[in-house]
């Protein structure tokens, strides 16, 4: 699925009610946004976090995305946006002392994997500087 946004093609990929907490998986998540995308292939590779590969997975499944539905080339990607989100919890109870039960919470996450190219980035941001810096000259 693409957006275009200002000029800028946007391609994502989401994985929806991964069995993993979302707490673990934003730390990889916050590793890799703003990077491009080899940067990011080379940290989930070697991050010891074990949902380091469902963030991979998810990666790849956009670059994926961008290179057949919308014939962008992988080399002019970067990761524009990687978020986590909560989905539904599992609810199961364990046995403990004198009859009581506690309550185990299994906890499912929704991992989303934004792409975006290079150019168009930078494109966009010198519009934006440009715009900025003729609004200053005006008030001075």
């Amino acid at each position: 699925m693409a957006e275009v946004d200002e000029g800028v093609v946007k391609v994502r990929a989401v994985a929806r009610y991964v069995r993993v907490s979302p707490y673990k998986v934003r730390q990889v998540a916050d590793q890799i946004r703003g990077k491009d995308l080899e940067e990011a292939r080379y940290i989930i590779r070697f991050s010891p976090k074990g949902a380091a590969r469902l963030v991979g997975k998810v990666l790849e499944s956009a670059v994926a995305n961008a290179e057949n539905n919308n014939g962008l080339r992988a080399e002019d990607l970067v990761v524009l946006n990687c978020y986590v989100d909560e989905g539904p919890t599992l609810k199961r109870w364990r046995p403990r002392a004198l009859g009581r039960a506690t309550r185990i919470r299994k906890r499912t996450s929704h991992i989303t994997v934004i792409l975006a190219e290079r150019e168009g980035l930078q494109e966009r941001g010198k519009r934006r500087g440009a715009r900025r810096r003729s609004a200053s000259r005006r008030k001075g």
